[in-house]
């Protein structure tokens, strides 16, 4: 992967990295509850970012721009203008096909040169799924991968979060171990979306005790009787012991809210009053 080496030939000295703690919320969620009403998140960002300033979040995650880099420059003027940070982006891409590989990680590279140019310090990644489970040749050039992407986003001052979704934890999760088992720490940080891990069969506190010194981002999201809820609260996840934990441990606490929905997600307030209580739960129980 020579040619990512040559796209920090150029950086700059390095963006300091955001000082935690922070809460922000992913835009995921938002898009889903804009859909409901028939609307285009995209069209109507400043009324989401303005709501976010209110209910007393620090920023909001969007995808990072890996087609136009300088798209992400622009997302980061955005927050600031609604008095938001910029502290975090999400991606992905093809990972497991020698030569593809190298095609994804160069363009997230690319694209993470410009964010850390305005001031974000932390990109997420979910390698993609192939609706199978991927074979251990697929899964050391995608480790390889990770790692050497990792090296090269350290290069401008960002931390890699290595995010998962259930089909990564298939067979006992073996792609999520391998992942972690097969990528340095210093190189490839985890994104714990606590909800889509427990989903996918482990539990919290085991998650936490093998891999909570990897955490650089945090998902937040909630259950009840395994549906979404439509607000962070009470629920299937206990994250006050979660909270103990991650305070015990001072892990990093870069907490994104996604108020995600799906089939069965019981919803009966706004996607605003739903992120207001969200922000008041994090607070009360995360200490945030």
């Amino acid at each position: 992967m020579a040619s990512l080496s040559s796209l920090a030939a150029d950086t700059a000295k390095p963006v300091p990295k955001p000082v935690p703690p922070l809460v922000g919320s992913q835009l995921y969620g938002w898009g889903q509850y804009y859909q409901r009403d028939r609307k285009d998140l995209n069209a109507h960002l400043g009324e989401v970012f303005k709501a976010l300033k209110d209910c007393g979040y620090d920023y909001a995650e969007g995808n990072l721009d890996v087609s136009t880099p300088a798209n992400n420059g622009k997302f980061a003027d955005r927050l600031r203008k609604h008095g938001l940070k910029a502290v975090s982006l999400y991606t992905g891409g093809p990972m497991h096909v020698l030569g593809k590989a190298t095609e994804t990680a160069e363009r997230i590279a690319r694209g993470a040169k410009e964010a850390a140019k305005a001031g974000f310090g932390i990109i997420n990644v979910n390698p993609d799924p192939i609706g199978r489970l991927k074979t251990e040749k697929e899964l050391a050039i995608q480790s390889d991968a990770l790692t050497e992407l990792g090296e090269e986003l350290a290069q401008f001052g960002l931390k890699l979060g290595l995010h998962h979704h259930t089909p990564e934890l298939a067979d006992g999760a073996k792609e999520f171990h391998w992942n972690f088992q097969h990528c340095p720490r210093e190189a490839v940080g985890f994104c714990y979306d606590v909800h889509w891990v427990y989903r996918g069969g482990i539990a919290p506190a085991s998650c936490l005790a093998r891999y909570g010194d990897r955490i650089v981002s945090w998902h937040l999201r909630q259950s009840r009787d395994q549906v979404w809820w439509e607000d962070l609260d009470s629920g299937d996840l206990d994250y006050p012991a979660i909270a103990r934990f991650a305070q015990s441990r001072q892990i990093p606490a870069f907490y994104t809210v996604e108020l995600a929905l799906e089939s069965g997600t019981r919803v009966t307030r706004s996607a605003v009053e739903n992120h207001r209580l969200s922000r008041e739960y994090v607070r009360r129980v995360m200490g945030v």
